[in-house]
């Protein structure tokens, strides 16, 4: 588990930065594949999820280990992770990229939106889909899935690194997650990607000014020409940016 604690600061600049710039900022530190692949919103939300990851491993069922009777266990990891998750945080399901079986269903995800948890994420799938996408909290996944999680899935770590969607996650790690998807960053980055692409996202609102206005592309972006750096500083004076 990292050291690192989220500022609110931090989380408060993350709400407005968008994955994209996000990913930008990562690849300049050459890190290409903290995009997690083929998960999407369950149900579009206004603000961006920001949060730490607590992470959930699932392994392949073996039908001798995953009968309906383990749920009876107060041990059982899926069940432990929704009551342990922290407030604030991600819950973050390595499901294989397998969305056969659900990872998790709308009572789980509803106990984990009264715990004040910040977001639930799977590459797997989600069963009664429609009813998590009316809840508040942030939740993605790859497509819905009715059966249940044992089905194919059986609950074995809790909070150790996994991969979801073919992006590595840390326990600690800030998922930011928007329209487009979900971005992991490793803590130790969090705070200085916060504030760098704070002023990316006000570039590229002034260049998408210029471009709705008939500017040409070059030289605006990037921003190599001297005029349009004079433009976008006149531009942030004038809309306190």
């Amino acid at each position: 588990m990292s050291d690192y604690v989220l500022s609110s600061a931090t989380r408060d600049k993350l709400k407005k930065i968008s994955t994209a710039s996000l990913c930008t900022a990562l690849f300049k530190r050459n890190l290409r594949n903290q995009f997690i692949q083929n998960v999407h919103q369950v149900a579009p939300k206004d603000e961006n999820m920001v949060g730490q990851a607590y992470t959930l491993r699932y392994i392949p069922a073996r039908e001798d280990r995953n009968p309906i009777e383990v749920f009876r266990d107060p041990k059982h990891p899926q069940r432990v992770a929704v009551e342990e998750c922290p407030p604030g945080h991600v819950l973050v399901m390595d499901s294989r990229k397998d969305a056969r079986a659900a990872s998790a269903g709308s009572i789980l995800v509803t106990r984990l939106m009264k715990r004040g948890v910040e977001g639930i994420v799977t590459d797997g799938g989600f069963r009664d889909a429609e009813g998590i996408g009316k809840l508040s909290i942030h939740s993605y996944h790859s497509r819905p899935s009715a059966p249940t999680n044992l089905t194919l899935h059986e609950a074995y770590d809790l909070n150790v690194p996994i991969g979801c969607g073919d992006a590595p996650v840390f326990p600690g790690d800030v998922l930011v997650g928007d329209k487009d998807g979900v971005v992991v960053i490793p803590a130790h980055l969090a705070d200085e990607l916060a504030e760098e692409c704070a002023g990316m996202e006000s570039f590229e609102d002034f260049v998408l000014e210029e471009v709705l206005s008939g500017k040409p592309i070059i030289g605006l972006y990037p921003a190599t020409k001297d005029e349009t750096k004079a433009n976008y500083e006149e531009w942030r004076k004038k809309n306190g940016r």
